[in-house]
Parts: structure tokens; C-alpha cells; sequence
């Protein structure tokens, strides 16, 4: 979520936010004009959007901004991108179990919180939070917007064709494969960036272009896709808002969304194993999140 440095800048993006929502733009252009400006990439996408409810002013305003482009080396990382190639021992390491120790420590009555209300353990919660974003230094520096725009916008043939060109050589899919997986992941990356429209609007974030998060569109401390920060996130520390970018709603997110899926107190380690497989798909990912989790109890 955009966070702000001061509350003069608050005010600032909170009133322009009211001005869309009010229509004091009427100077803007046409949802397809401010799609135009950007070559047609999102024009599609654009006019997708107002069909399905979406309000082209606001749309206006978000696909005009400067900020707004296709992210042809992020989005490329999907057909590149090897789960396996990943290094995650490097989250066993005694360096890192002794931050994951005092990250902890430091947010103590969060974790404590979190394992009263929905019965998950603080050591499993901070296992997730340490291999996403190493416990929040590191969340991400991809627009969201952005990112699920441009996989969104895969759905159209020339835009394809476009980013194949520039992943031909690069990459050891064959040109079906690509189609396939390209057409498969603009449906799945149109839906969230839906969802993640209708966060921006719900959190009146005045500019979701600043909304960072991973190549694939995740989230905040705990790397929710938008449609889960709908679903499943939490305003932790009860000021009104859901922002995962703090430790208070990740905390008890990350909480929330094991419970949902079945997280239970003293359950088998299969039957974490499964519930962790939701969280990312991935057995290498769910093993380092058991090894990690039996370390701190330990500790």
C-alpha cells in the first residue's frame, strides 16, 4: 500500500483522490485518449476495464500517468523465471535465523496476537515473512499496476508478438509453449489486476502507479496478490485501512490466510505441507518453510 512520508503529502494525494472521485477532471481524456498516449499497449486494456464496470475517468487518470508503461524485462521473468534455480538455503543460515530470532522479539505482541486469534504459530508466520521479504527490507520494486497491466494486456495478439520478440532468444520455451502460458497469464493477471483496482479504490490510494511489489504483482511484507489482500487481509493494528507494507497487518494477514486454508495447532507435518503448498506452489518453497519454522522453535 502507498505509504507517505509526511502528512502534508497525505493530504495532497488524499485530495486528488477525492477530486477523481468527484469529477473535478473533466479536462482528463477519454479512457482510450490516455491509453493512446501509450503507444495503444493498454488500450485494450483499457477499454476492457470500463466495460467491466470500472470508471473510465478514474481509468483516464491512472493509464495518463507518466509512470504508466510496459514492463517488458519484469513481465519477461514468467517465461524465465526457474523455481528450482532458487537459493533457499540461504535462509538457514545462522545470520538469518538469528534476524528471524529478533524479529521475533521485536514484534512480540503482534505474533503473540496472531497465534491467540487464529491459532497459528508465531514460528511458521515469521518462516513466510523472512523467505518473501526477508521480514520487510525487501518488498519489492515493481509497480503493481504496471506489472498486472502489462501480463493483462498479453491477452491481445501484437502486444504477444511484441514481448515474444524480445524473449526469443532469451528463454528456452518454444514459441507454442509461450503462447499458451502468455494467453494463460494475462486471464489470471486480468483478474487481479481487477482486484487490485478495486483495493486502490477501496484504501483511496490516489496513486497506485507508487504501489510497489514483486514481478508477479505480490504485496507488501507478507506478498499478497491483490485478490487475497481482499479476501484475506487484515487491518491488524485496527487504524482503519488494510496496508500490508506494516508489520501489525501482515502479521496477522499472513495469520489469517493459513487459518483459512486449514492451519491447525499440532496438525501433521503433511497437513502443513499442504496448507503452505496454498500459500505458493511450490515444494521447495513449503520444505525450507518447515525446516525454518522447527529451527525457531528451538531456539
Amino acid at each position: 500500500m502507498y505509504i507517505v512520508p509526511s502528512r502534508i503529502r497525505w493530504l495532497k494525494h488524499h485530495l486528488l483522490y477525492l477530486l477523481i472521485v468527484f469529477g473535478v477532471f473533466p479536462f482528463l481524456p477519454s479512457c482510450l485518449q490516455a491509453a493512446e498516449k501509450k503507444n495503444d499497449v493498454f488500450n485494450t486494456l483499457c477499454q476492457k476495464l470500463a466495460r467491466d464496470g470500472f470508471d473510465r475517468q478514474k481509468l483516464s487518470y491512472y493509464y495518463g500517468h507518466p509512470g504508466v508503461v510496459f514492463e517488458t524485462k519484469a513481465v519477461g521473468r514468467y517465461f524465465q523465471h526457474r523455481e528450482s534455480s532458487l537459493n533457499y538455503d540461504q535462509f538457514l543460515t545462522s545470520a538469518s535465523l538469528r534476524k528471524a530470532e529478533k524479529y521475533m522479539k521485536a514484534y512480540q505482541y503482534w505474533l503473540e496476537r496472531a497465534e491467540a486469534e487464529y491459532q497459528v504459530d508465531k514460528e511458521i508466520i515469521t518462516a513466510i515473512l523472512l523467505v518473501e521479504t526477508r521480514l520487510g527490507s525487501f518488498t519489492g520494486t515493481a509497480s503493481t499496476l504496471n506489472i498486472l497491466s502489462s501480463m493483462a494486456a498479453l491477452s491481445d495478439s501484437d502486444i504477444r508478438e511484441m514481448l515474444w520478440r524480445s524473449l526469443a532468444d532469451k528463454t528456452n520455451m518454444t514459441r507454442t509453449d509461450y503462447q499458451k502460458k502468455a494467453i494463460r497469464k494475462s486471464q489470471w493477471a486480468y483478474a487481479e489486476l481487477m482486484a487490485f483496482l478495486k483495493y486502490v479504490d477501496r484504501e483511496k490510494i490516489a496513486d497506485p502507479v507508487s504501489v510497489n511489489g514483486s514481478y508477479a504483482g505480490a504485496v507488501g511484507i507478507s506478498q499478497f496478490m491483490p485478490s487475497n489482500i481482499l479476501k484475506l487481509g487484515v487491518d491488524g493494528d485496527k487504524n482503519g485501512k488494510v496496508d500490508l507494507f506494516t508489520h501489525a497487518d501482515a502479521i496477522l494477514s499472513v495469520a489469517n490466510y493459513l487459518h483459512h486454508h486449514g492451519w491447525k495447532p499440532g496438525m501433521s507435518a503433511a497437513d502443513a505441507k499442504k496448507v503452505l503448498f496454498a500459500y505458493n506452489h511450490s515444494s521447495y518453497y513449503v520444505d525450507i518453510l518447515m525446516k525454518l519454522s522447527q529451527k525457531l522453535e528451538k531456539r
